[in-house]
């Protein structure tokens, strides 16, 4: 008796023309099917070559606006079109990664994709935050209501979905209705060397986007008169500089990956400022030995062990802040521990998780809507 076929599977990511870490997860699935072309709305190879394979990418109309690389987010009405467009009937398996549009796609009745979710789309949930970086929000209103529609229908298409954290599997269920299992997102530990945090300075490492908040760490590490460097690009920067003026703030800007390791391990500690879906930073930041002070509410619950891998403070607020900056030295924290906690989120383990749960999405059929025992962790 032969075997069954091997499904034909195709992925499909939101955008592959910046470096950040829902791209860097997105790396992880390509690995986990290395046969599997790439479907996406944007794809910039000096940016994420090194990630996924040019060869393996299909890239949306919205490839050729000129604008497109720079100018990504302002095409976000577009970017629903884009998706339902791509023909994807020939595929018996979709996996997608997103945090809007992706879980869009559309796809053949006996089909069944797996949407690994980063977040509930902003617009639908943060709109204030996310159109901030836009400017105008009264005006967009109208078209992100639009969105915010199609957002809630493209989110029943899925077969089934996997979250990156209980905080987004919570909102999955709230806002669309859904259940996910729980897989929390890998991280790349090889990447970092345990440093010695002798640089004297803390470190934020963020797009720079109004929801991230970098400007409370500004503010706060102004009140405790330290030094302060940031690692990112986005709208909000010329914002934020105009914020940092007469303080000890030096932006940086984008960092390669070498450059990065070195910044982060010298290094006193890390601050994550923003209500994260998941958080990744701060657990690189544990690989290469350094404490993380992170706003406490969203994925950071999930992540940072206080008094151990880090410290939380539960206002968005410099004075918060600051009063963990200013005691810093009141506290040890030993980097091999540190280092240890960051190895309980491998690669292989997430990567191994992955498989399993679409191998049980794929067995249940597409009839089956959601997992069997929805929201159960990894």
């Amino acid at each position: 008796m032969r075997a069954p076929a091997a499904p034909r599977v195709a992925l499909v990511h939101d955008y592959l023309n910046q470096r950040g870490g829902a791209e860097r997860v997105f790396a992880h699935i390509a690995r986990a099917y290395p046969d599997a072309p790439v479907y996406t709305a944007l794809f910039d190879a000096k940016a994420t070559g090194d990630l996924v394979d040019a060869s393996r990418v299909r890239t949306s109309a919205l490839q050729r606006v000129p604008f497109a690389r720079r100018g990504f987010r302002l095409l976000a009405p577009f970017y629903p079109a884009a998706f339902e467009h791509f023909d994807l009937s020939s595929y018996d398996l979709i996996v997608s990664s997103t945090t809007a549009w992706a879980k869009g796609v559309r796809f053949r009745p006996d089909a069944v994709h797996v949407c690994y979710i980063n977040t509930v789309s902003r617009f639908a949930f943060a709109y204030d935050d996310y159109v901030g970086g836009f400017g105008a929000a009264r005006f967009a209103r109208p078209l992100v209501a639009r969105l915010t529609e199609w957002d809630r229908r493209a989110a029943q298409r899925p077969t089934a979905y996997i979250a990156n954290s209980q905080n987004v599997a919570d909102r999955v269920r709230r806002y669309y209705g859904r259940g996910a299992r729980v897989l929390h997102c890998p991280v790349d530990v090889d990447r970092f060397r345990v440093g010695g945090g002798l640089g004297g300075y803390f470190l934020v490492v963020s797009r720079l986007l109004p929801y991230k908040r970098v400007e409370i760490a500004v503010a706060a590490c102004a009140k405790a008169n330290v030094e302060l460097k940031i690692v990112g690009v986005g709208p909000a920067e010329a914002a934020l500089k105009r914020a940092a003026a007469g303080t000890r703030t030096e932006f940086l800007g984008a960092l390669g990956d070498d450059a990065l390791q070195t910044v982060m391990g010298r290094a006193r500690a890390v601050i994550v400022t923003a209500e994260e879906d998941y958080g990744l930073v701060a657990l690189e930041a544990n690989a290469s030995g350094r404490p993380v002070f992170a706003y406490g509410s969203g994925g950071a619950l999930e992540t940072v062990i206080p008094g151990v891998t880090g410290e939380l403070f539960f206002e968005q607020a410099p004075e918060a802040l600051a009063s963990l900056v200013a005691g810093y030295g009141s506290r040890r924290y030993d980097p091999a521990i540190l280092r240890a906690h960051a190895l309980t989120f491998s690669p292989e383990r997430f990567v191994a998780r992955l498989r399993a749960f679409v191998a049980e999405a794929v067995l249940a059929g597409p009839a089956v809507r959601d997992f069997a025992q929805e929201g159960e962790q990894e």
